[in-house]
């Protein structure tokens, strides 16, 4: 009865040193088998419509915005709106504290009243110095006479030679005197003149403070909604006709919204205007937004300060562009709790469409690669290039790139559609592949784990 029992506890033991051994079997099989090749992701060269894009950052704007400024100092006596109010044009906004600017008209009133009044005496002068000088005319006039007399009166020896000289001096006299008489009537037109510039000039100093005492009041110089108010009724502010004065409040047109972004100086030669755009923006994960670029900058936003130090920085250098936010892109937000779904400063993102190739030859963008022609020369050339798998090996082929996506890439000659092309992993194509190396396709799961 032993017997039997001995051999079932045996059968376990077998069973244990088969296992052993078959695992001994399959390592040494696989230690000595060899290398089995690189594992390669392989794909399909496809017909496709690739977008090129270039992508930027920034936020949105108002497209019209007015900023309000003080041009004139003084404490705020009103303030009729708060923010996000809207507004009409012309309707009142601010009232500035006017008694001293009314002190100053008054003032200005009485010098132009001052000046007119130096003007009125000095036509008069004129006047007067007009009829002195007809007065003496007469007079000269009469003393000619009264000489030419006399002298036909000393010829017969009537009269002395002291009444002659008597009457010639007379004459010389009034001469004089009418000489005298003209350069006064000028002296008194140039009195005048400079009277009647005085007067211009105060009445410009009184149009000038009567301006002055008009700008007390700020109006909307355009239709909108108060998007920012800096100051509160009570506070100062400060106004200057040379310089901008204090900021009281912004005035924006929410109907219309754009998004300004920075572009660097390599992507900013590939835009055009009225290039579509996506944009996406922060506070709206779930949708994308439609656009249109309306402006490109000349000059660069961070060109500032003294231009040597500008021209050795060593900072990118970007452009502002504009972008319209089409408002049927969005008029699902719209509500009537809600009607302007964006707010100034929201941050967006966009990618712009700047060209695009229809039904092209591409593949992934990671099965291309750049590789030197003649790694031994100083001035290697690079060229782009493909992996193919022939047989069990890779295979180079030259190709012609074109316009690329996020994902794909143009082939414009060098392979033919559904050609397949190894696309990864990214480390094999960019470096570890070369002609002749041993490798085998990566399978499906494997694949997928490497994708993870």
């Amino acid at each position: 009865m032993s017997k039997p029992k001995q051999k079932k506890r045996r059968w376990p033991l077998v069973l244990l040193m088969l296992v052993i051994l078959m695992s001994l079997g399959y390592f040494f099989w696989k230690k000595f088998q060899g290398p089995e090749g690189e594992s390669v992701i392989i794909s399909k060269a496809e017909k496709r419509t690739i977008h090129e894009t270039v992508s930027a950052s920034g936020r949105i704007f108002p497209q019209t915005e007015v900023k309000i400024s003080s041009d004139v100092s003084g404490e705020v006596v009103s303030l009729y709106v708060s923010e996000g109010d809207s507004v009409l044009a012309g309707q009142l906004l601010v009232k500035i504290d006017p008694d001293a600017y009314v002190s100053a008209v008054e003032r200005g009133r009485a010098t132009v009243n001052n000046a007119k009044a130096q003007l009125s005496i000095s036509k008069s002068q004129i006047e007067s110095s007009i009829a002195q000088k007809e007065q003496i005319f007469a007079q000269l006039s009469n003393a000619k006479r009264i000489h030419d007399r006399n002298k036909t009166l000393h010829n017969d020896g009537v009269i002395s030679d002291v009444e002659l000289e008597q009457s010639q001096s007379n004459l010389e006299s009034l001469e004089a005197n009418l000489k005298a008489s003209e350069a006064s009537i000028r002296s008194a037109n140039q009195s005048a003149e400079g009277a009647a510039f005085n007067v211009k000039s105060a009445e410009a100093t009184l149009k000038e403070l009567r301006t002055n005492l008009s700008r007390t009041t700020i109006s909307a110089p355009a239709s909108g909604i108060i998007s920012s108010l800096s100051i509160e009724q009570g506070e100062r502010v400060v106004g200057t006709a040379q310089m901008a004065g204090t900021e009281i409040m912004r005035i924006s047109n929410l109907d219309v919204m754009e998004v300004q972004v920075d572009v660097s100086e390599n992507d900013i030669v590939k835009l055009s205007l009225s290039d579509s755009v996506d944009i996406d923006v922060d506070a709206y994960i779930d949708q994308v937004f439609k656009g249109t670029i309306t402006e490109i900058a000349n000059s660069a936003s961070n060109l500032t300060g003294n231009a040597a130090a500008v021209i050795n920085s060593d900072q990118v250098t970007n452009f502002v562009v504009k972008i319209l936010i089409e408002p049927k892109s969005y008029k699902n937000l719209i509500t009537k709790e809600n009607k302007y779904p964006f707010r100034p400063g929201m941050s967006a993102s966009v990618d712009i469409f700047t060209n695009i190739a229809e039904n092209v030859i591409a593949v992934p963008i990671q099965s291309v690669t750049a590789r030197a022609q003649n790694p031994e020369s100083v001035n290697a050339e690079f060229k782009e290039l493909i992996f193919v798998m022939d047989t069990d090996t890779a295979k180079s082929i030259l190709i012609e790139t074109g316009i690329q996506d996020d994902e794909f890439i143009e082939i414009k000659n060098g392979i033919s559609v559904d050609q397949e092309v190894i696309s990864g992993p990214y480390s094999a194509v960019s470096k570890i592949l070369e002609d002749g190396v041993k490798i085998k396709r990566k399978e499906e799961d494997e694949g997928a784990k490497g994708k993870g």
